[in-house]
């Protein structure tokens, strides 16, 4: 068992995945600090300097003074995180769709392989047939 284990584990296309697994949790901090270092700051700019994190709206106010004992935050719907996370999920596509893009400009349209040879038999029996 431990030998199909070895074996399973060190085929390509696991190792492959592995390597795709962390370079995608690299260029995911890379997006992520993209997006909120430099696209929310300018979406709150345009927004008049509002910071949307903070806007919730509050269901029950906090009791008692932060850090004593007996604290209890407020209860509220966060819905500018949420509206952040919105904005960070388009912004994020966008990147990724621009990039994607980029990539196909750059290597080009793949030339058009033609067609198999079973279609060129199918081919030759459709036009036996018409005759």
């Amino acid at each position: 068992m431990w030998k199909e284990f070895k074996d399973f584990i060190m085929t390509g296309n696991v190792i492959d995945f592995a390597i795709a697994v962390i370079l995608a949790g690299a260029v995911g901090l890379v997006v992520n600090g993209f997006v909120q270092d430099i696209i929310m700051p300018i979406v709150g700019h345009f927004a008049g300097g509002m910071d949307f994190s903070d806007l919730a709206y509050e269901l029950s106010p906090a009791v008692g003074v932060e850090g004593e004992e007996g604290f209890k935050p407020a209860n509220a719907i966060r819905w500018g995180k949420w509206l952040n996370s919105i904005i960070s999920l388009l912004t994020v596509g966008l990147v990724l769709f621009y990039l994607g893009k980029a990539k196909i400009r750059a290597m080009g349209a793949a030339p058009d392989p033609g067609p198999t040879p079973d279609q060129e038999l199918l081919g030759e029996i459709r036009d036996a047939l018409k005759k």
